[in-house]
């Protein structure tokens, strides 16, 4: 009897404890919410001018026209790995303050030196900071794929850029020269120009497949985020990245080559200037879905068997 009575307040002391958490954390709520409202605010006011620059640099310059997906494609980040979702902190996580801080060094460095790109990347720093102080560390890491993703809006440095642009323009040139002449195409490099017959066909910097580049490196992130692979086939996928987007990079060149020879100048032009741009990034998804369906071939799921209970069933 004495038993069943101890039994019976231990099962009532414990959703006592329970409920009184959950009281505490639906008293901090508002709280919580009150100071992400003001700090997002504060965020909105003191990044007009950044923000209306990225909107500027996604309408002007194609390599980022993705940005505007960026941010809804971060949202479903959260929405789909929503079963994990640990919840808020009882309490405030100082140490994101830290982060914050370093957001505002971050734009102080920007505004002082002009680089722009660093005032973008402070956005992230910020938005992790605030994650940290009001919802703790283990909210924060279980944000910090769609936070990580929103680097994808922030355009690359300049130096950056020409400095990976360069060595990819002088592989697209020779790497579609030799192609063109496996294909029988009398076809000859000559700097980043290819000669093709009576033709010449610059390699520009923009087609060097850096915009390519960055869109399949979005999509295998958006993949490993989903998928939940072993760590050594996400770390295949992502290298996966540099041969599809030289495959895809290169085909354009090379169709562009042959339309030039075979066809027509205006030909070659109106599919080197309009219609590849749009089929560019398909073609790539394509090439990398492929790439996963190899890699699902070769590396097939094996069911854990227990030997144990394979016995009882026959014995059985």
């Amino acid at each position: 009897m004495t038993q069943a009575v101890e039994m019976e307040e231990a099962l009532t002391r414990e959703p006592t404890a329970d409920a009184a958490a959950a009281d505490r954390t639906e008293r901090l709520a508002p709280k919580v919410l009150g100071g992400i409202a003001v700090l997002t605010g504060v965020a909105v006011w003191a990044y007009a001018s950044t923000l209306a620059e990225l909107v500027a640099t996604w309408d002007s310059v194609p390599d980022y026209s993705h940005g505007y997906l960026v941010v809804p494609v971060a949202l479903f980040f959260l929405w789909a790995r929503r079963a994990s979702y640990p919840g808020f902190s009882s309490g405030l996580a100082w140490p994101g303050l830290a982060l914050i801080g370093l957001s505002f060094v971050m734009r102080w460095v920007a505004a002082r030196y002009w680089l722009e790109q660093i005032d973008g990347w402070s956005i992230l720093v910020w938005i992790a900071g605030v994650v940290w102080l009001f919802g703790g560390f283990r909210l924060l890491w279980w944000s910090l794929p769609s936070i990580g993703f929103l680097w994808f809006m922030i355009p690359w440095p300049y130096r950056v850029e020409h400095a990976l642009s360069l060595p990819l323009q002088r592989l697209a040139t020779n790497l579609s020269c030799w192609t063109l002449q496996i294909l029988g195409q009398p076809a000859l490099a000559e700097g980043n120009t290819l000669l093709l017959g009576e033709h010449q066909l610059e390699v520009e910097q923009a087609c060097s497949g850096l915009r390519i580049f960055v869109g399949i490196i979005a999509l295998a992130f958006v993949y490993v985020v989903l998928a939940r692979r072993s760590w050594w086939e996400n770390v295949l996928i992502l290298l996966s990245v540099v041969p599809v987007a030289l495959v895809a990079n290169l085909t354009r060149i090379v169709v562009t080559g042959l339309l030039y020879q075979h066809v027509s100048g205006e030909a070659a032009r109106r599919f080197s200037h309009d219609v590849s741009g749009w089929l560019m990034i398909p073609l790539a998804a394509g090439l990398f879905a492929l790439f996963l369906w190899y890699l699902d071939r070769l590396l097939p799921e094996v069911e854990a068997v227990d030997l144990r209970t394979v016995a009882r069933k026959m014995r059985s």
